[in-house]
């Protein structure tokens, strides 16, 4: 005669509950996959709007913006006309995006408040430098020439740089200067009212290797650190 088991006996559902078990595994496996997935389709966004822009630029850069077009930009960035269309409304929107991204931080970092105890001079040199190595001798010093040679036919263009990096640049320069003046280190208070004239050298060299760099290349450096002599005296020999 069999004895009979004290053991409870197998419950019917358990593999309803396996399944359930394993449905609840899959869902919380979801989530995780939709993001990746998404996070993959983000990181291919940037990638074509960051070619978008690069194109744009080059071809800014050879045409004028008047005569470059959607389509030419489209065939350099090796992307779809419509796929333009999805990042930029028109060429406008391109160009303000490249002094975005290009200029704007540029510019922040230049002009960011400095350490204490740092001399005015001390400040331009490191905006002088940075600006040799950050602008003049890249890809934004084009972005700088566009604007000049375009702002008078499109007032938009112009009128966007200037404020976003014109008009917060120049602000940061006279911040330095009437330090300057306050410290005795700049003789002429005239200097912190037209801050232009201290950039002004900026400016030239932009302009400068542009047209004529080609024939007569510019020290740039120097010719900044020329510029800051002729603001703070000739440094003496320690």
């Amino acid at each position: 005669m069999k004895r009979a088991s004290n053991s409870p006996p197998m419950s019917a559902p358990v593999a309803p509950k396996r399944a359930a078990a394993a449905r609840r595994s899959a869902s919380a496996a979801k989530p995780a996959s939709e993001a990746e997935a998404l996070s993959t389709r983000a990181a291919k966004a940037a990638e074509r709007r960051a070619a978008i822009i690069e194109a744009a630029l080059d071809e800014f850069t050879a045409r004028g913006f008047a005569a470059t077009r959607i389509d030419d930009v489209a065939k350099r960035a090796g992307v779809a006309k419509g796929t333009i269309y999805l990042h930029f409304t028109d060429k406008e929107a391109m160009f303000q995006e490249l002094v975005r991204t290009a200029l704007v931080p540029t510019m922040q970092r230049l002009t960011s408040p400095p350490p204490p105890g740092v001399s005015a001079r001390q400040m331009l040199e490191t905006f002088a430098d940075a600006f040799v190595d950050d602008v003049a001798q890249t890809r934004r010093g084009d972005i700088l020439r566009l604007v000049m040679a375009e702002g008078t036919r499109f007032p938009s263009l112009a009128e966007f740089h200037y404020r976003n990096v014109v008009e917060p640049g120049v602000a940061g320069i006279r911040r330095i200067l009437e330090l300057g003046v306050a410290r005795g280190e700049i003789s002429s208070a005239a200097l912190a009212q037209f801050p232009q004239l201290a950039v002004a050298p900026v400016v030239l060299s932009v302009i400068w290797q542009g047209l004529f760099g080609r024939f007569a290349p510019l020290d740039v450096q120097a010719m900044l650190r020329a510029h800051l002599d002729l603001i703070f005296g000739e440094r003496t020999a320690s």
